[in-house]
């Protein structure tokens, strides 16, 4: 098993895998590693969903269209989940405040899938297997992926993330450095941040150049922003609404 060191630090997204199976004792282990993730209130607002059966994956895979879905060896969908409070709350006639419907019950589901989601790739990595998390499980067709996992109100899906046995190695993406990242005492929204960015992105350019595989000109700060001009488009509140969520307050 990995050390500490090596599972956190030279973590990349693997896309291509071997066909070979992932044992049933190391999938109980990133269960329990899921399982005993830190939430908000010990409420465990979450829930994982783990995709293993092919023609799903491969159903997944042809809105989704992110090849490493229908090639992975487990595609675990990372959802929020007030519904099981809820359920429990109804049998035992407890009145359910509207928690769901305010920015922060969002964020807290929200919150609480991410860590798990983290929990399984930390857990995943130091098995030696190769993890993607794709935010497109989310984003690509909401509706239609709610309906096939057939998820209840008061469930949404935050993020999937596809785990098995790595057939490349990609090279370690730079990140942004550490004074950009580690604020002392208080943000430092200063000329040296402002330099440090500009310094980051012209490394990322060179980067994509030279890189091993596919090469491009990109830089970072254009690039993340083409993301987030496109996921403009998104449905995401109307989805929200759908599973029980109206986030007003």
């Amino acid at each position: 098993m990995k050390t500490v060191k090596e599972v956190l630090l030279e973590r990349r997204s693997i896309r291509r895998y071997e066909r070979e199976a992932i044992p049933a004792e190391t999938m109980e282990f990133i269960y329990d590693a899921i399982r005993n993730t830190s939430t908000s209130y010990n409420g465990q607002q979450f829930s994982v969903i783990d995709i293993s059966d092919q023609e799903e994956k491969e159903l997944l895979y042809s809105f989704i269209n992110q090849k490493q879905i229908k090639t992975c060896n487990h595609f675990l969908i990372f959802c929020a989940d007030y519904n099981k409070l809820w359920r429990l709350a109804d049998k035992k006639g407890i009145a359910k405040p509207n928690f769901n419907n305010t920015v922060d019950g969002v964020m807290v589901g929200i919150i609480d899938a991410a860590l798990a989601m983290q929990n399984a790739l930390t857990a995943a990595s130091a098995c030696g297997l190769g993890c993607c998390c794709i935010g497109y499980a989310r984003t690509a067709d909401p509706f239609k992926l709610a309906e096939i996992l057939e998820l209840p109100k008061g469930v949404f899906v935050v993020c999937g993330m596809a785990i098995g046995v790595p057939r490349e190695m990609p090279d370690l993406k730079p990140k942004l450095p550490m004074n950009t990242v580690i604020h002392q005492n208080k943000y430092h929204n200063d000329d040296a941040l402002l330099d440090a960015l500009v310094e980051y992105d012209n490394y990322i350019i060179q980067y994509n150049q030279t890189r091993s595989g596919a090469k491009t000109d990109n830089d970072w700060c254009a690039h993340i922003l083409s993301y987030y001009d496109e996921a403009m488009k998104y449905r995401i509140k109307e989805y929200l609404e759908s599973q029980g969520f109206n986030p007003d307050r």
